[in-house]
């Protein structure tokens, strides 16, 4: 299969212009690019390694670690978690002292989320939708089966987030409202401020995952008066694989509110070892235990990174490079049975977009192992394109979707039909 440009093809053209007025497209210097024929659109998973990173990496590792061992404790490692938090705050609209790196999305998610309903004692229902991200569904469930509280799951149509079916779903008896940001397969984008406001006037608290989001879509949640927020940090802030993640607790919130993990990195005074638990005040009691030092080190490159290039420029490139990719799409693969599986409108629309096509999961293998292409696939029938504004161009989406064409055209996908793979 030809992998080099498709100059041949319409919207090439368009992609060599956009590229060449793109003000980030320096940015793609600071990461790590082995292959330059791979195209690797699957950002909203895992973000390339920033060049950075390997140097912090390690420092920890030879000169901390290694060195200074032990004391390199009370040289920067016991208040890391909060120097990234705040380091990271201004990319989520939140002030010093309101965001905490700390143990994983799921972890975070299951603190907060009965932290909230602690705070509502007399009320019972848990509201979320069909669009959520899985886990995060588990996690409610388990919480909800574990006490007195029932969990409603609000349906929608597959893309769009159920707006007014969460407005008649949130009543009087709704603790907790929990929502992904951007949804994990279509890319929908809520209103934080809508769904927020809805919330709040019944009295229930509101708890978003920003995974999908951070980084690559403006967030204020100041602004937008959300209580509690969580978020991983390997998608588009480039930290790493399985980088420990972030949790948001509004500042007037976070003396009213217990963390249900009690553990030592949480208490007031964790080296009196006590047997006697006592929080410490502020955004440090939603701590659990020791943080793992290494994951935790890379993550400052790739905050770093989206700072410099400031979220309203990357939202910008990110909207042009969707609307280019779903305008290829249309013009290129319709015909081939392939549907748009994401909102048209960029207005609620995060940075990655999903095409649905019967054959998706061989199709995707098809791109993975004979055409260099890097998507992901979503069960039953999607193909998520990841598209990270500070290292994806244009021409690489141009390229991606005639590849795309190519193999379907040549039925190359059909002998990958019972193609089988741990991580989709």
């Amino acid at each position: 299969m030809e992998l080099g440009p498709f100059a041949h093809v319409s919207g090439y053209e368009e992609a060599v212009t956009l590229d060449g007025t793109d003000p980030l497209s320096g940015f793609r210097d600071r990461f790590t690019v082995d292959d330059q024929e791979l195209i690797y659109l699957d950002g909203n998973s895992l973000g390339r390694l920033p060049k950075a990173a390997p140097a912090l990496i390690d420092a920890a590792t030879h000169d901390q670690w290694g060195k200074r061992l032990i004391r390199s404790w009370n040289e920067g490692w016991w208040e890391a978690q909060l120097q990234l938090g705040d380091l990271l705050a201004p990319l989520v609209g939140a002030g010093n002292g309101e965001v905490i790196v700390s143990d994983s999305t799921s972890v975070n998610l299951y603190k907060l989320a009965l932290a909230a309903l602690e705070a509502k004692p007399n009320r019972s229902r848990i509201v979320t939708d069909d669009l959520n991200f899985p886990t995060d569904v588990y996690v409610l469930q388990g919480i909800a089966e574990r006490g007195n509280h029932t969990l409603h799951i609000v349906d929608s149509d597959g893309i769009n987030g159920p707006v007014e079916k969460l407005r008649n779903a949130i009543d009087e008896s709704t603790a907790l409202v929990s929502l992904s940001h951007t949804v994990f397969k279509s890319g929908y984008t809520y209103d934080l401020a809508e769904i927020t406001k809805i919330a709040h006037e019944a009295g229930a608290l509101v708890l978003w995952d920003c995974s999908h989001s951070v980084g690559v879509v403006p967030i204020n949640l100041e602004a937008a008066d959300v209580d509690l927020a969580i978020g991983c940090t390997y998608k588009y802030l480039n930290g790493g694989p399985g980088s420990p993640a972030w949790l948001y607790v509004r500042s007037d919130l976070q003396d009213q509110l217990t963390n249900p993990i009690t553990a030592w990195w949480g208490h007031a005074e964790p080296f009196e070892f006590g047997l006697e638990f006592e929080p410490i005040s502020g955004i440090r009691r939603f701590h659990t235990g020791t943080m793992p030092i290494l994951s935790m080190t890379a993550i400052e490159a790739g905050v770093t990174g989206v700072l410099d290039a400031g979220v309203e420029r990357i939202r910008e490139k990110s909207v042009q490079l969707t609307e280019y990719l779903i305008g290829q799409v249309e013009t290129h693969l319709l015909s081939l049975g392939f549907l748009l599986a994401s909102p048209r409108s960029s207005a609620i629309r995060g940075s990655h977009v999903a095409v649905a096509h019967e054959h998706a999961w061989p199709i995707t293998r098809a791109l993975v192992e004979t055409a260099n292409v890097i998507p992901d696939f979503r069960t039953p029938d999607n193909i998520r394109f990841g598209l990270a504004p500070l290292y994806n161009s244009f021409t690489e989406v141009h390229s991606a979707i005639q590849r795309l064409r190519r193999i379907v055209e040549a039925g190359t996908h059909l002998d990958f039909i019972d193609a089988t793979a741990a991580v989709t």
